[in-house]
């Protein structure tokens, strides 16, 4: 990691509700026609990313760990949303994000997302060991 990531460094999100962001499933079609937790929470885990590229060396990458998350409001398709995240603490080669999400409106979210910094062929040599 380069030098300068510490706690308070944030990352923003900002995205406009549209329908492919709705709380939909395949095999129901539309639920509720509001913002989704799991747009939310894509939202969030793109935040919490945009805190941690600037500093990733050459030949390090990160990748998603965990996400715990509580969406309590409901957001509207034409609505604006914003999401934060911010750096609380480094343990190790584990980044943990404090986020929150505001419609217009109102708080709407929040939740923790820890990131692990790995080697860039990580990923790769994981997918390796699950081809068939």
């Amino acid at each position: 990691m380069k030098p300068g990531l510490l706690p308070g460094r944030t990352g923003e999100v900002t995205v406009t509700v549209t329908q492919p962001m709705v709380a939909w499933f395949e095999e129901l079609g539309v639920v509720h026609p509001v913002y989704s937790t799991w747009a939310m929470v894509r939202h969030m885990e793109l935040a919490s990313r945009k805190v941690i590229l600037p500093f990733l060396e050459p030949g390090e990458d990160a990748v998603g760990y965990s996400v715990n998350v509580t969406h309590f409001a409901p957001t509207p398709m034409g609505m604006q949303v914003t999401v934060r995240a911010t750096l609380q603490r480094i343990e190790g080669n584990r980044i943990i994000c404090a986020l929150e999400a505001f419609n217009e409106h109102e708080r709407i979210g929040e939740g923790e997302n820890v990131q692990v910094v790995v080697p860039p062929d990580y990923l790769q040599n994981r997918l390796r060991g699950l081809a068939p």
